[in-house]
């Protein structure tokens, strides 16, 4: 019992080291690809670099700019939200937290909004507010494909996994083959060391138009975690540096074996149907 703990702690380090939804999910040293794909562009000036390839120094000078500009109109709807997204980039889970705030007071009705201050409680690990909130951003008439996955993803983190799924499964319908779903979904069951279902989900993701770096880096830990290593660090090279995809595979060896966990995850995929 306490090895299975251990494994499913380490699981979730790698799995849902950035607290907030799946849809960010990476291998160590893989920035969330969701968050970028998020920001909007109003408030980031023109002068800066995509914020797709900032590193870490950049993202903060970008924080700080667009900070300032938020501070200068509290009420400016796009500034709030890049903002926010910056700060959760960055690390700074509460402070993007109370920034939602502000802007979910201003802009109530928004499911643009309404979706952003869920993530963010979410990355604050307020897990039951953002489910209400989430739920309150969804409405029957329209609903929203990224809204249902983030509730996956958050239903994933209070380990619901089968309501997780059903939520996947109903984002696809509204947008088949989406690739960030397919990896919440893959990423479901590795959650629950399923890993070749995992692997089966994460492949069909990482093969659609548009999947980023996040999904192949998802398909690298689940290979990874079944002990083909080469492999995995063959898929983490493609946007790694060859040290970052060295150094991801290292830390997977060095994980699956301590306390014996390779044997033990090995018997509990075993055990485990698609």
């Amino acid at each position: 019992m306490i090895m299975q703990d251990t494994l499913s702690f380490h699981l979730r380090r790698l799995a849902l080291g950035a607290g907030v939804a799946l849809l960010a999910l990476s291998l160590a040293g893989c920035a969330g690809q969701e968050g970028r794909k998020e920001l909007t562009t109003g408030s980031i000036p023109k002068h800066s670099k995509p914020v797709a390839s900032m590193n870490a120094t950049e993202l903060a000078a970008a924080a700080e700019s667009i900070g300032q500009a938020y501070e200068r109109n509290p009420k400016d709807r796009e500034a709030g939200l890049n903002y926010a997204n910056l700060l959760r980039m960055t690390g700074r889970n509460e402070q993007a937290l109370a920034v939602m705030q502000q802007v979910a007071i201003n802009h109530p009705t928004d499911r643009d909004v309404l979706g952003a201050y869920g993530k963010a409680q979410a990355a604050a690990g307020q897990l039951e507010q953002a489910l209400q909130t989430i739920s309150r951003a969804q409405t029957p008439d329209r609903p929203d494909w990224k809204l249902k996955s983030a509730e996956g993803a958050i239903l994933d983190q209070l380990g619901r996994s089968t309501e997780a799924r059903r939520r996947y499964r109903e984002a696809l319908d509204l947008q088949p083959n989406e690739p960030s779903v397919l990896s919440n979904l893959g990423m479901s069951y590795l959650l629950t060391k399923d890993l070749r279902t995992a692997e089966t989900y994460l492949k069909s993701a990482a093969g659609q138009p548009g999947a980023d770096s996040s999904v192949r880096q998802n398909l690298a830990l689940a290979v990874g975690l079944q002990g083909r290593f080469q492999e995995a660090e063959a898929i983490a090279r493609q946007e790694l540096t060859p040290e970052q995809a060295e150094a991801n595979v290292a830390y997977l060896r060095s994980m699956l074996t301590q306390q014996g966990a390779w044997k033990q995850l090995a018997k509990a995929d075993d055990g485990n149907t698609n």
